[in-house]
């Protein structure tokens, strides 16, 4: 079994999040600008297993696929292209960002810090790839 990676997608960043090897827990990797993103997943998959990829899809409540979507199904497409073995995996993001903030809060971050966008996106990557592990759990 290998790594999950999990990715909020942003249009100027994106939040890299990844299990430990055996997929149980996920935890931050990192926020990288998103024009390096794909160099970024290749090193990483050069460096670890990864068994799947994770990728945050922005719904908006009604169910139909957010605005953003635009900026991101051109991504998955090459990324697909680029690892035509690795499975990508869509899973709904829907409030991520605002249980990101939440958490900053929750966890005493000082508003200054919260402010960070790069925080919240590495956290957001990190719920969405939580929410898809423990559908993963639920299931079985």
């Amino acid at each position: 079994m290998g790594r999950i990676l999990g990715i909020d997608y942003g249009r100027k960043r994106t939040g890299v999040a990844v299990t430990d090897p055996l997929g149980i827990v996920a935890g931050n990797l990192a926020t990288v600008p998103t024009h390096t993103l794909m160099q970024f997943i290749q090193d990483y998959i050069g460096r670890e297993q990864v068994e799947r990829i994770v990728i945050g899809n922005p719904m908006q409540l009604n169910g139909q696929p957010s605005e953003s979507m635009k900026y991101i199904t051109p991504f998955v497409n090459k990324l697909r292209k680029v690892l035509p073995d690795m499975p990508v995996v869509m899973y709904d993001e829907r409030f991520t960002s605002t249980i990101a903030h939440q958490a900053m809060i929750d966890g005493g971050m000082k508003k200054s810090d919260r402010r960070d966008k790069s925080r919240v996106d590495a956290i957001a990557a990190t719920i969405i790839l939580n929410d898809y592990l423990q559908s993963i759990y639920n299931k079985n």
